[in-house]
């Protein structure tokens, strides 16, 4: 099938976190992901999906005396939001073909 025309497992995840809050940071998605997404995997994703144009990131501010990078937050977009609710209703009208 053409990886173009489906929602990977792993994206839709993290397109349902992000539904459910305001923001998250790529290690808040990790834990929160009960191990399905992995500290080193998760930000390839996260980057795949802004290229798309799902979600969209912005970097912390600076905080004075921090040590290492600021976090960069993530958030889901128009698009985002309209592709999973797509899919949730494709996975429905599925459902109910399937019992017919």
């Amino acid at each position: 099938m053409d990886e173009s025309r489906t929602l990977p497992g792993k994206e839709r995840l993290i397109l349902e976190m992000l539904s459910r809050s305001s923001q998250m940071f790529g290690l808040q998605m990790v834990d929160e992901s009960a191990g399905v997404l992995k500290r080193g995997t998760v930000y390839v994703t996260l980057g795949r999906m802004e290229a798309k144009g799902l979600i969209a990131s912005e970097q912390e501010p600076p905080q004075p005396g921090a040590i290492g990078l600021p976090r960069r937050f993530y958030r889901l977009t128009a698009l985002g939001e309209r592709l999973l609710h797509a899919h949730a209703a494709f996975a429905a009208a599925l459902a109910v073909g399937d019992r017919s």
